[in-house]
């Protein structure tokens, strides 16, 4: 359900800006809130899935992901939308960890790497199906639909949960670490909250710099809680652990690069390139089948030559199908433009997902497995957040300052001017209404796609730093060897 949502979901952001008239602002807060509430209560979700029983918290999660999935088919406005959004990232939070954790305990560790990879496989075919059957509902029912598709997957999971998946739990006591959880919350929400006001509003606005301060302070308080409770959320002995620490490193950098790039590709293909929901949609499937072809091979990868080698070569592979993008213009051939970059950085993060999660889990005991999940998957989603947040910075301003080189060409009247500034922030879903002859609405429009093309070239550029970056952190932090060797003396230590 989470992987068919994240995926079906960005498809939907060019038809759910029109139909509820949202800015970019607002359609950045449809996936920001569901991701900010999956971050900052993965950890939560992991701890209590390890105390009060993996499958008991999997399968409240599945239940409150599609209560709220029925919320956000019905929302009547984007803000409506965005908080349904949130509860679904709290239900997120309680499902995600626990399919892991379940794994975790289900299988020996020369076993483990092989069963990750076919967890890998199988939620690659949901992310398959996503894009693909959310374009069809998109272009023949209503975007809203996309949300649907989650009641039969809940009702299935929770079938499929109760008839085959045993429980398991370490009870180790104390209280749950409430305090730990809203403050991240609230330090991730601020500084989020700060970065995606600062693509419209500036840096130098009060409310920008007020807010990153107090997230930047809720984080510092958060340490400082974590290192005094008895039971913490984030248990931070578990970086002593070098692989543990490089792992999530290299998390935080691959994912930023990845959620940066992805929510804004369906808005060049449907705005910018012309493509349908459903052609935007299959323009991922390269991608998703060599997640789902090469994730069993990459998870026997670690047994054979150690965690350090995929993880390195990757995120390597990754930063050349970020460079790909950066080379279509407007109106190319699919195959020609799109499809070798779609491919190559399937190739790159297929190699490297599966030893990546396996490289975590095997870096803990057993007892903190489901923490150590939580953690993992919490960096992937708080790199989700900034990705966007920060690469929205980027396409903001290269757009902004390209219309504004783009317009000075034209001649406009100042009200035709005033009318294009109160667009600008929609980017390329820009609505430039009867106001314009049909002349002068082609070179805006135009100068529009180019601008998003400039803007989205220059996230590609970003995505291909931070992709070399993740390679550079495997390089110098996570050690060589076979499974065998990749286990630390944390589990002694803990």
């Amino acid at each position: 359900m989470v992987f068919i949502d994240g995926t079906a979901v960005n498809v939907a952001l060019p038809a759910l800006q029109k139909n509820l008239e949202a800015t970019v602002s607002d359609v950045q807060w449809v996936v920001e809130s569901y991701a900010l509430f999956l971050a900052a209560l993965m950890l939560v979700g992991g701890s209590m899935g390890d105390r009060f029983g993996r499958r008991r918290i999997f399968c409240i999660g599945a239940s409150v992901f599609a209560l709220a999935s029925i919320w956000c088919g019905i929302a009547p406005d984007v803000s409506q939308l965005i908080v349904a959004r949130a509860v679904q990232g709290v239900g997120g939070a309680l499902l995600v960890p626990g399919s892991l954790a379940m794994i975790r305990s289900s299988f020996p560790e020369e076993k483990r790497g092989k069963a990750i990879g076919t967890w890998s496989g199988f939620s690659a075919i949901t992310t398959a199906i996503g894009p693909v059957l959310g374009g069809w509902l998109i272009e023949h029912v209503s975007w809203r639909a996309v949300f649907f598709i989650n009641v039969p997957l809940a009702i299935a999971v929770l079938l499929i949960t109760y008839w085959r998946a045993r429980e398991s739990r370490v009870d180790q006591g104390g209280k749950q670490d409430w305090p730990g959880a809203v403050l991240v919350t609230a330090g991730l929400g601020s500084v989020v909250y700060g970065l995606i006001e600062s693509s419209s509003a500036g840096f130098g606005q009060v409310r920008v710099i007020l807010a990153i301060l107090v997230g930047t302070a809720m984080f510092g308080l958060f340490l400082i809680v974590e290192t005094r409770t008895d039971n913490p959320m984030l248990p931070l002995t578990l970086f002593k652990s070098r692989n543990f620490s490089g792992a999530n490193l290299l998390t935080l950098f691959l994912y930023t690069a990845l959620s940066g790039a992805l929510f804004f590709l369906p808005l060049n293909l449907i705005q910018v390139q012309g493509y349908s929901a459903t052609a935007a949609g299959a323009a991922f499937l390269p991608f998703v089948l060599m997640m789902f072809v090469l994730s069993r091979w990459s998870g026997g990868l670690i047994t054979r030559y150690g965690a350090k080698l995929p993880l390195v070569i990757g995120p390597a592979i990754a930063a050349g199908g970020y460079g790909l993008f950066i080379i279509p213009g407007i109106g190319q051939s699919y195959w020609t433009a799109f499809f070798p970059a779609v491919l190559v950085l399937g190739l790159g993060m297929a190699t490297s997902v599966a030893p990546l999660t396996t490289a975590v889990m095997n870096a803990v005991s057993e007892n903190r497995a489901g923490v150590a999940s939580g953690i993992n998957n919490a960096v992937s989603r708080m790199a989700g957040l900034l990705g966007i947040a920060c690469l929205a910075i980027v396409m903001v301003h290269a757009f902004s300052n390209s219309m504004d080189a783009r317009l000075s060409e034209l001649r406009l009247t100042p009200e035709q001017r005033s009318l294009v500034d109160e667009q600008r922030v929609r980017l390329a879903g820009a609505d430039l209404g009867r106001e314009f002859d049909e002349a002068t609405k082609a070179r805006l429009r135009l100068a529009i796609d180019e601008s998003f093309l400039h803007g989205f070239r220059l996230v590609m550029a970003a995505a291909i730093v931070l992709a070399l970056a993740s390679a550079l952190s495997a390089f110098m932090m996570i050690e060589g060897g076979g499974a065998g060797e990749v286990k630390t003396t944390l589990s002694e230590s803990v």
